[in-house]
């Protein structure tokens, strides 16, 4: 399990996190979720530590993450953040074959172990047969398929992304959430798309200011009054199987005068 307990950040002495405590459970997706500048992106940035909070602690495992190294982090938890243009001209084998270097000792060479585990992960996320391409020759939905394969492939305990689905289109969004359900057994998700998160997440966070707003199953935090508090906007909630769906409205000035 991760746990993130009254963290508090700030950039320039502007809060950004401000006491934000939650739990990722283990074999569980965990979506966190608010507007622009809620701080989604820095409280994932503090679970694999690439942030250290001014207060608070995060702990994996019961234990606290700020004692861990850098290398004991990498084999515990595996992040997809962004693509880079850095590794654009690796080939996809390449690519996913960086997701063991936290698996070897300094100056060792991959081996048939490191190898097997790269055509395991290539073949779970169904890219098996872009192997030889460029990275930087990928569509979107591709590279993101490849990102998540170099992320198995670390064989980590706990999968981090952040924003997966952006540029993506909607098959591709659908498909690359899909995918992190069906591979990963534990994994914690930034997403804008609230319906994505209803779809694909077990439980959500959802942020307002750099503070927790609600947690809990999408059933229970994709409230419509909540969520029109915290973003502003109209929302109507249907419901399709066991999925909550919304539509999005803009409030008329009386509508925004009384939240």
């Amino acid at each position: 399990m991760i746990a993130a307990e009254g963290l508090r950040f700030a950039y320039d002495r502007r809060p950004v996190l401000d006491g934000v405590s939650f739990e990722a459970r283990e074999g569980r997706v965990l979506g966190l979720l608010g507007p622009n500048g809620s701080g989604k992106t820095t409280a994932l940035r503090t679970l694999y530590g690439s942030l250290r909070p001014q207060q608070g602690r995060v702990t994996l495992g019961g234990r606290p993450i700020s004692t861990l190294g850098p290398r004991a982090i990498s084999q515990r938890l595996a992040v997809v953040v962004q693509e880079s243009d850095a590794e654009s001209m690796l080939t996809v084998r390449e690519m996913v074959t960086l997701g063991r270097l936290p698996r070897l000792s300094t100056f060792q060479r991959t081996g048939t172990e490191d190898h097997a585990a790269v055509e395991v992960a290539l073949e779970r996320v169904g890219a098996q047969h872009l192997a030889r391409r460029r990275y930087a020759e990928l569509s979107g939905g591709e590279r993101q398929r490849v990102l998540v394969a170099r992320a198995l492939a670390q064989e980590a305990d706990f999968l981090l992304l952040d924003e997966p689905t952006n540029h993506l289109d909607i098959r591709y969004q659908h498909e690359v959430l899909g995918l992190v359900r069906e591979v990963a057994t534990s994994a914690v998700v930034v997403l804008h798309d609230l319906n994505l998160a209803a779809r694909y997440c077990d439980d959500l966070v959802l942020l307002e200011s750099g503070r927790v707003a609600a947690t809990g199953s999408p059933d229970e935090v994709l409230d419509p009054a909540l969520l029109e508090r915290v973003y502003g906007i109209g929302v109507t909630r249907t419901d399709v199987g066991s999925h909550p769906q919304l539509l999005f409205h803009p409030l008329d000035r009386l509508e925004r005068l009384s939240r």
